[in-house]
């Protein structure tokens, strides 16, 4: 029998943002900031264009950009953070529509860590609605995919985003 030894439950909180409007960017990132503290990352705004999923709700020349706060969080809140950021993204609904998408996830040493809303064979169930995936593993100096992870998340890009947001978690 393993026994059980003491481990960190917090981790780093890391958001990613997908928009059209640099306002509802910026005034969603003031919500973020207001609740969970000081930021202490965000990436350039890069051009979405991995995929045309969100393009009938939320229209074309979607950006995304990646913060991270300095706090760090408890696991086991994930879920709670992703009810927030889903209430978050109605609040900026406009006629039934979102106009930013808002991902939740932790970044820890070893791995990248999705909330979710939608299960799947890859995703564990937390509470409320809510489940969670392993995105990312870190594997020798960097964050490597897994069989499921989303494209974009593959790319050179947003490893070197994640990269350097781990950094700051365990300089």
């Amino acid at each position: 029998m393993g026994k059980i030894a003491k481990h960190n439950p917090s981790a780093k909180l890391i958001i990613g943002l997908i928009y059209k409007d640099e306002v509802v960017f910026i005034k969603a990132r003031n919500k973020l900031k207001n609740k969970f503290g000081r930021q202490d990352f965000e990436s350039a705004a890069l051009d979405f264009n991995y995929t045309n999923y969100y393009e009938p709700e939320m229209g074309k020349g979607l950006k995304r950009r990646f913060i991270s706060f300095s706090k760090l969080i408890p696991i086991q809140d994930l879920y709670r953070i992703k009810l927030y950021t889903n209430r978050l993204e109605e609040r900026f609904s406009a006629a039934k529509h979102r106009q930013i998408n808002i991902d939740p996830g932790y970044l820890d040493l070893a791995k990248l860590v999705l909330a979710s809303t939608k299960d799947y064979a890859h995703r564990i169930f937390l509470r409320k609605g809510i489940f969670a995936e392993i995105a990312l593993t870190y594997r020798q100096d960097s964050f490597s995919r897994n069989d499921w992870t989303y494209p974009d998340y593959c790319s050179k890009e947003y490893i070197e985003i994640f990269n350097q947001i781990r950094k700051l978690y365990a300089p």
